[in-house]
């Protein structure tokens, strides 16, 4: 994520009060509320090694640039023989870089498809989807692709959220995280914020879980196997909700979304189609942890691999994109989710400095 600059701060006020907990609960349609948003739109600066020397980063690390020539890079895998993919949503692409006695390669585009987002390795070859389509190409020895194969061609309608999303799981299938069409409504398509899961071929698809808005960054935990997400909240209902989640998704359990959010709050003006929002509330699991609303997570994955410290091992890291209706802005970071004996203990800074304020 390169460094960016806080141009200034917009506050819109709807009405003259903020949205608590406290007023969402109970109200029933029609309704009314308020809540106050604040606007915040940054610019990229150039990552300057003057920039990147000021990033906030725990004592004992060292942080430097790694790539570059990349525009607006959005996920990154990690292939064999030093092969490393990165897509790129806004500008449609696949990039490759390559890894050579220690040096990195300029990158090369090894792939131009409008809205590809999402990447997984496999049995020597790459995954990638777009909105609605899921595909697989060879590997080549020299990292370029082969000929694709189209896998689903029918995947939900976007909306809000084209952020499509794919990772293996242990049992050798591969999830996709689908996000919601909006903000906050009853989806028409079931398979609308949720994780799905397919065969390889494409066969066997079916919804894992639910309830769950847009779950970009998902994790199998090493050793145990539980699988996490970070859940990207709603908003609209102010500088302070709905928190970020942290939730432990586990197969037919649903999320919350889009009538119970974060660690509980009910929402203010929308009911279930049928039953009551208690109803939806007693069949919603709770996050296991929360963080700073608006935040916005990105890519999330366990230490296990990585070349940290051994006091890092058993902990996740995510990648936070940042608010653009928070004042003080939030994310803008990578943060570190501590475990501690197996179970997910607490969500903090780890590398930070990302956003800075103008003159």
């Amino acid at each position: 994520m390169p460094p960016l600059i806080l141009k200034g701060v917009v506050a819109t006020t709807l009405a003259g009060c903020m949205l608590t907990p406290g007023l969402g609960q109970g109200m029933k349609i029609p309704g009314e509320t308020a809540t106050q948003s604040n606007l915040v739109k940054p610019a990229p600066l150039e990552a300057t090694a003057e920039r990147i020397a000021a990033l906030r980063i725990p004592p004992g690390l060292k942080l430097e640039k790694f790539a570059e020539g990349l525009n607006s890079p959005r996920v990154i895998v990690v292939g064999a023989g030093g092969n490393i993919y990165v897509s790129s949503r806004d500008e449609g692409t696949i990039s490759l870089l390559q890894v050579r006695d220690g040096k990195v390669a300029p990158a090369q585009t090894v792939l131009t498809k409008p809205n590809v987002h999402g990447m997984a390795i496999r049995d020597g070859r790459l995954f990638y989807v777009t909105i609605r389509e899921l595909f697989s190409s060879p590997i080549n020895s020299d990292g370029s692709l082969g000929a694709e194969a189209r896998i689903a061609g029918d995947l939900p309608d976007a909306g809000q959220h084209p952020n499509r999303t794919i990772a293996f799981g242990p049992d050798g299938l591969l999830y996709i995280s689908v996000g919601s069409t909006c903000n906050d409504c009853e989806e028409n398509n079931p398979e609308n914020a949720t994780l799905i899961r397919m065969k390889v071929d494409g066969t066997g698809r079916e919804i894992v879980a639910s309830g769950m808005r847009n779950t970009i960054g998902f994790a199998w935990q090493p050793g145990t196997g539980a699988l996490y997400g970070l859940d990207n909240g709603v908003d609209t209902f102010g500088d302070d909700e709905q928190p970020e989640e942290l939730n432990r998704i586990e197969p037919g359990k649903k999320y919350g979304w889009p009538y119970i959010l974060g660690d509980g709050m009910k929402h203010p003006l929308r009911e279930p189609k049928s039953g009551t929002l208690d109803d939806w509330d007693k069949s919603s699991v709770r996050p296991v942890l929360t963080y700073t609303a608006h935040a916005a997570s990105m890519q999330l994955l366990f230490a296990d691999r990585t070349s940290l410290p051994p006091e890092y091992r058993g902990d996740a890291f995510a990648t936070m994109h940042g608010s653009w209706n928070r004042n003080p802005p939030s994310g803008y970071e990578v943060v570190r989710i501590r475990f501690e004996n197996g179970q997910p203990r607490s969500i903090e800074p780890f590398v930070s400095g990302f956003l800075l304020k103008g003159e």
